[in-house]
């Protein structure tokens, strides 16, 4: 009897459990041609002057919401922050060669600014503003049954690596950077692997064929593109969609969020997931909505519950990063991205956060999206690599409105100064 009722238990989960999906398919590509259109990549990016929206082709739709979310608006006095706070904050913005700056506090926008000809429609280039889009995407493939945990082998949607020693790799170490994948590096030499996983026509198999284990998966933080662009894949493996039409019909629309276009390395092929979305400021905004309110918007829960506090919570390789986002940890005067134990650039914190459960998106050329859970706020900063001088400060930035607060408004506490028992 107990045999029968396992049994039926089992017929049960596989009944509800959803179909396996098959994979979108990618059109054939020879190694000619593939070489020949990345060495023209590889060119025009030796000779440009960094990452843009120009310098990705194609680009594929990613439709939002027809009709984006209402967005309240209140003057900042009506929401306890302090008016002169927030104008010299958005003067440091424009200093900075900002796009957008935009202030969200307790259920209202409290600040919009555009500079340099943006609008609150103009897709901006996220950068690596797109890391926290995976996790959010790998969260929602959660919610949906598509993907069992965080702790699924990826080599269940990478049947490549199965009986080699990338089967370790789990899910979550694609979000956490400890995938033990070969750290982001820069060459001038085309033959180098960097460029090839970012720039080839057919990147997908450059990363999965050729880019090197260096670490046992799970032991070494690394931070490098190539395992966020794996998201993608397994995305698009998990669910049997287009990472542009899962983003599109999973998260920003049932988020009531406007869309943009994502860089795909050719037509009808794998989208870059590590960077290369271009979506307006509201929507990035409208992210970091989403993981204040543990994953539920519009009424409805796109994340699982707790899911969010899994992206908040640091590894003992590195205790400033998460799942795609950057928390403030133990305070350090200049944080990097690179493994903490390497020599690399760093962004300077002049002091501590003034409220420890900070946590953000954090992307090349200073763009931040801080979000305070304590504070109910929430600020954004996108645009271009600031001047060198003045030094972009990210704590000073954020603290600057946090002082702002009027007095019984939230109870903030600070960032420790070094990490407990230290």
């Amino acid at each position: 009897m107990l045999r029968l009722l396992a049994m039926l238990r089992a017929a049960l989960v596989l009944a509800a459990a959803p179909a396996a999906a098959a994979p979108p398919a990618y059109p054939p590509m020879s190694a000619e041609e593939a070489e020949r259109i990345y060495l023209e990549r590889f060119r025009a990016q030796m000779a440009g002057s960094g990452e843009t929206a120009a310098s990705y082709d194609p680009l594929e739709a990613v439709p939002g919401a027809r009709r984006p979310a209402r967005l309240p608006v209140a003057p900042p006095q009506a929401k306890g922050l302090d008016p002169g706070a927030l104008a010299e904050a958005a003067r440091v913005a424009e200093a900075a060669r900002s796009s957008a700056f935009l202030v969200w506090r307790d259920g209202a926008l409290v600040a919009e600014r555009y500079f340099g000809g943006a609008t609150a429609e103009t897709p901006l280039v996220a950068k690596s503003l797109a890391k926290p889009l995976t996790a959010i995407a790998v969260g929602r493939a959660i919610a949906l049954g598509r993907i069992r945990s965080l702790d699924q082998p990826v080599a269940d949607f990478l049947p490549e690596w199965r009986g080699t020693p990338k089967a370790e790799m789990r899910v979550r170490h694609l979000l956490d950077m400890r995938s033990g994948l070969l750290a982001q590096g820069f060459s001038t030499d085309p033959s180098n692997i960097w460029s090839r996983a970012y720039l080839s026509p057919v990147h997908e198999r450059v990363i999965l064929e050729e880019y090197p284990l260096t670490d046992p998966p799970g032991s070494v933080y690394e931070y490098a593109n190539v395992t966020s662009e794996l998201v993608a894949l397994v995305i698009e493996r998990a669910t049997g969609m287009r990472y542009a039409r899962f983003l599109s019909e999973e998260v920003l629309k049932p988020a009531g969020l406007a869309g943009g276009q994502v860089w795909v390395n050719r037509p009808g092929g794998l989208a870059h997931s590590g960077c290369c979305i271009l979506l307006p400021a509201r929507t990035f905004l409208g992210l970091a909505r989403l993981l204040m309110d543990d994953g539920v918007a519009n009424g409805r829960r796109l994340l699982p519950e707790g899911y969010v506090g899994e992206m908040r919570r640091a590894t003992p390789q590195n205790p400033h990063y998460g799942l795609g986002v950057w928390v403030a940890g133990p305070y350090v005067e200049r944080r990097g991205f690179a493994n903490p134990n390497r020599p690399a650039p760093k962004v300077l914190h002049s002091e501590p956060y003034l409220a420890a459960d900070t946590f953000l998106f954090d992307g090349n050329a200073n763009q931040v999206v801080f979000i305070v859970p304590s504070a109910r706020l929430i600020v954004l900063r996108m645009g271009e690599s600031p001047p060198k001088s003045p030094e972009w400060d990210n704590a000073a930035f954020l603290n600057r409105i946090l002082r702002g607060l009027a007095p019984g408004a939230a109870t903030l506490v600070p960032q420790p100064r070094e990490a407990a028992g230290g």
